[in-house]
């Protein structure tokens, strides 16, 4: 049977990551909407829309009964605010005191973890939602006190109760999801570096290297997710034949990023050597054809369908008839480049084989060692202790937390002073907009007043153009409905569908045109006190932590050759302590690429390193890397009269060097110049390979030697480039050669 046009829409429609949370909140505001409309009293819609718009915020990714608890939570949460915001809003100067108290609290419990912060922000925003409601009510009811916290809460509880039911029925759809945004991520990278091996003179191979970092962050960004999204599905049901699949797939998506980041050579040498040879073209084309095929098996784990990846399959035979056409040619001059091409052929050989393998992962079998690390705190006490690293100056979310009081604080001064129509609207703005980074703040503010004002003249419009409340009923659904679909990626667009839905809400109980000057003002007032204390108050100006950031760099890289050494020493496992090491080497890149994004936001005067110091660190940190990475993906267990293993000393000098380079950089201390230490290790390493040769009578390949000398070579690029990190005058002496 032929699918029908419908049918292939809703089912295209089923695979949106936005399509069943926004479903759900849908479902939430219709089940207001028919509760009103049965008690005969519409004013019942605010209130009960406000707790569902506050509880969908709070929604943390789970397993149901992981939902469930966390709804639980968010429930006393919200009751606790609701409750003491009514309680203390007849005594401003209380009031003012528990909302500057709470708001450092539950700001501080976001650094134990992205649960915890979610749950905290949904708190406060319900709190504000309290404020506007008992504002619009005229103050606190003389009776009734538990009448107004309670339909806000039974908005919450209602929303949550759906949530937490469609996660027990559709508990794998969110998973699936994952996957295919992490291999459509992954198809990105590839297809963005396959530009490297694009044979023309005169390309910037630092801008290029600088576009693959940053879709590096992207994938290492889909790579905690997707791990998130399974730990917490895993939690007691190991046994689940379909998440482990899944959790297989996971496990290839890292192999294939860590294949995917290798590299054997520099580029820049096979360009030269193969400019009018058609490899280097064979080499480009298989990988866009296999980051093209890494999409395709996003979607067709998204759809259930067969995946085909016959074009990358025939894209490496193609490869490989070129370099043995190559090799049959018997150039001299080549002699020393057809061994790490044919690693690089091997290594995409390798690539296409897990692609292959993705679409069918049980036939891999069980991995040696499935676990995940799990980063949720185990006790009070680990809680504890993560707030407690965090109770200093040089935390942003210390100084996040003591900015956000501040700010609100500000907010309800000035709703006091001049006393504005709905004023609460400015601390709900401030609360939107106030970000821990400048970069963030800037962004927010002016998309939300951009939106409000759309909003705004929409919201009049319509009203004017529908007067039924039924239909007006209905855009406020919409609105609502379009304000999830977008906050995340569109938030323009996200704020004008809210206002909208405001407007149309509260136009059933009063006059909605005479709350599109206040919100206006009111918003105006919340982002401009929101963008003075991101300037003003203990500003996070990225280049004053630069320095932490990239020696982070340095000593997650210097851990992961560390498990590298360790792995050649025992053998090849894909355990644990790997898998971690080279996930926070990753990680660490990934932050130092998003810090240096932010920073480019920030004002020119009080950027306190260029920003062109940190991106050429950038650069020359993810080629270490990369280099790193192809060191990895070589592992195999070296026995006692193995060469090679004469080459461990000189990885684990790199190691130490990296070390105190990061700790160098941590002080802020000046970097002595590396050159006599990288000139003595690359001699070291080059006399080990011309003995090799010498014993064996002809040139040998040795992976573990090549990509060791790449390693170090590296070395006085990175120490250079901190040093510029540290004092932006010391001369630069990074040479082409290292960003090749």
């Amino acid at each position: 049977m032929m699918p029908t046009p419908l049918s292939r829409y809703l089912r295209r429609l089923w695979t949106l990551d936005k399509f069943a949370y926004s479903f759900r909140v849908f479902l939430a505001f219709v089940g207001a909407l028919v509760l009103s409309w049965y008690q005969g009293d519409i004013a019942l819609v605010i209130p009960l829309f406000l707790g569902i718009i506050a509880s969908a915020l709070s929604e943390t990714d789970d397993s149901w009964q992981g939902r469930l608890q966390a709804l639980l939570v968010t429930l006393v949460c919200f009751a606790t605010a609701s409750l003491s915001v009514q309680w203390l809003y007849p005594w401003p100067w209380l009031f003012a005191a528990g909302l500057a108290v709470s708001t450092f609290v539950l700001i501080m419990l976001g650094a134990v973890g992205q649960r915890y912060a979610t749950i905290a922000s949904g708190t406060l925003i319900l709190s504000i939602y309290t404020m506007i409601n008992l504002e619009h009510q005229g103050g606190v009811p003389e009776e009734g006190v538990w009448h107004q916290p309670l339909l806000l809460v039974t908005g919450a509880a209602w929303y949550g109760a759906i949530s937490v039911i469609w996660c027990a029925l559709f508990s794998r759809q969110p998973v699936k999801q994952s996957m295919a945004r992490l291999y459509k991520e992954l198809g990105e990278y590839l297809i963005i570096k396959s530009t490297l091996f694009e044979p023309l003179r005169g390309v910037d191979v630092e801008e290029q290297r600088l576009r693959l970092a940053r879709q590096n962050g992207r994938v290492v960004m889909a790579l905690n997710q997707a791990k998130e999204m399974i730990y917490r599905r895993l939690e007691g049901q190991r046994g689940e034949r379909k998440l482990n699949r899944y959790l297989r797939i996971y496990f290839i998506a890292q192999d294939i990023h860590e294949r995917a980041s290798s590299s054997h050579y520099p580029y820049s040498a096979l360009i030269e050597a193969f400019f009018h040879h058609d490899v280097l073209f064979r080499c480009q084309r298989l990988l866009d054809q296999q980051g093209q095929a890494c999409k395709r098996l996003g979607k067709a784990l998204l759809l259930n369908r067969p995946f085909d990846h016959d074009q990358s399959e025939q894209a490496l035979k193609d490869l490989h008839g070129s370099i043995d056409y190559l090799q049959s040619m018997h150039r001299t001059e080549w002699h020393a480049l057809m061994p790490p091409l044919r690693a690089l052929a091997d290594n995409l050989a390798t690539l296409e084989e897990q692609l292959a393998s993705a679409h069918n992962p049980d036939a891999q079998g069980e991995p040696q060692d499935d676990s995940l690390f799990n980063r949720s705190p185990r006790s009070l006490r680990d809680g504890w202790e993560r707030i407690r690293l965090h109770l200093t100056l040089g935390s942003p979310t210390f100084r996040h937390a003591l900015r956000l009081p501040i700010a609100l604080l500000v907010g309800y001064g000035v709703l006091h002073l001049i006393h504005p129509t709905q004023g609460f609207w400015i601390l709900l703005t401030t609360l939107f907009v106030c970000r821990p980074n400048f970069a963030a703040t800037r962004r927010f503010l002016s998309q939300r007043v951009i939106g409000t004002v759309l909003g705004l003249v929409a919201g009049w419009a319509l009203i004017s153009l529908f007067p039924h409340p039924l239909i007006q009923t209905m855009i406020a659904v919409v609105g609502g409905v379009s304000f999830f679909a977008n906050r995340e990626q569109h938030y323009v667009l996200a704020t004008a569908s809210i206002t909208l839905m405001v407007l149309c809400s509260f136009n059933q109980v009063g006059d909605g045109f005479d709350l599109i000057w206040p919100r206006l003002f009111d918003t105006l007032i919340g982002a401009t006190i929101a963008g003075l204390a991101v300037f003003t108050i203990l500003p996070d100006w990225q280049g004053r932590r630069m320095h932490r950031e990239a020696a982070n760099v340095l000593t997650s890289s210097r851990q992961y050759l560390e498990e590298i050494i360790h792995q050649y020493e025992t053998g090849k496992q894909d355990d644990l302590a790997y898998r971690l090491a080279r996930r926070n080497a990753h990680n660490a890149d990934a932050a130092l690429s998003t810090m240096l994004a932010n920073m480019l936001q920030e004002p020119g005067h009080y950027r306190k390193h260029d920003a062109d110091d940190g991106f050429r660190f950038l650069v020359i940190s993810h080629t270490l890397l990369s280099y790193l990475s192809a060191l990895g993906a070589h592992r195999h267990r070296m026995s006692e009269d193995e060469q090679d293993i004469t080459l461990m000393p000189v990885a684990r000098r790199v190691a130490e060097i990296l070390d105190q380079l990061a700790g160098r950089l941590q002080a802020r201390q000046p970097i002595a110049d590396l050159e006599g230490e990288q000139a003595a290790l690359v001699a070291q390493l080059t006399e080990t390979s011309a003995a090799s040769e010498e014993e064996k009578g002809s040139q040998v390949y040795r992976p573990i030697q090549t990509q060791l000398l790449l390693i170090c070579r590296q070395l006085r690029p990175l120490g250079d480039a901190a040093n510029r990190l540290i004092d932006p005058h010391h001369d630069d002496t990074v040479s082409e050669s290292a960003l090749a």
